[in-house]
């Protein structure tokens, strides 16, 4: 029986996270005025994934989406960026952009079960596995398993880790979906789905250790080294 999309039940509500995002309890706790800021950012995650998928060109949908990220991060209030580090924020850093590595899955029915997907924090999040995105990058066939938020409302999450994580990429993975916060570069058809790791990210916690992430599990570890996306540096300690 093929995948499809929205087939699976949004009304879930075995778990939730704290508070903020998916990616991330928000470490300055739930306010009226934190929450506000908390759903202009959404909004605008929501407004550029729109514009990136309405651009033909895939090299200038990478640069709306690295220019407008860059503005986010340095002067939005819900910002990951320590605030305190905002004023030297220079950018984001990227590999080049590499049409090759815009893959289109196929999307794989499995049968469903839930995990407890460990966090940067000391809590686990709620995920139910739902379906299996297949593909063919660098010459090898692979796949990564696609999660379903338990919570209301739910929401698709794809992270991973290759074979750079630690290295010139974050050590715990980058998130490749993430349909609660908006990153979502659309599919082709009900059981296709397009994947680009041009515009893999890294998660809140790896720029501030204050936000709660969850990190990519054992079967969403690649062995081939993805280069591109976006680039992590250890802070100096």
């Amino acid at each position: 029986m093929p995948f499809r999309f929205g087939a699976h039940s949004s009304a879930r509500l075995e778990r939730t996270p704290d508070k903020g995002e998916v990616d991330g309890s928000n470490p300055s706790g739930p306010t009226v005025t934190n929450e506000l800021e908390l759903l202009d950012w959404k909004r605008r995650a929501f407004e550029l994934y729109a514009a990136v998928r309405a651009q033909p060109d895939g090299a200038r949908a990478w640069s709306i989406w690295r220019e407008q990220r860059d503005d986010l991060f340095a002067h939005h209030p819900q910002s990951p960026i320590p605030e305190n580090e905002r004023a030297g924020f220079t950018g984001l850093e990227y590999f080049d952009y590499d049409p090759d590595l815009r893959v289109i899955a196929d999307v794989r029915a499995v049968e469903t079960e839930h995990f407890e997907i460990p966090t940067s924090g000391d809590d686990t999040m709620g995920f139910t596995r739902v379906g299996l995105a297949a593909f063919e990058l660098a010459g090898q066939y692979l796949s990564l398993e696609m999660y379903w938020l338990d919570g209301y409302g739910g929401g698709l999450f794809v992270p991973f880790a290759d074979a750079t994580s630690g290295d010139e990429t974050y050590g715990a993975g980058r998130y490749l979906l993430d349909t609660i916060k908006g990153s979502d570069l659309g599919s082709e058809g009900d059981d296709r789905l397009i994947l680009d790791f041009n515009f893999a990210y890294n998660p809140s916690c790896s720029y501030d250790p204050r936000w709660v992430c969850p990190l990519a599990p054992p079967a969403n570890r690649l062995e081939v080294r993805v280069r591109a996306g976006e680039k992590h540096t250890e802070k100096p300690t």
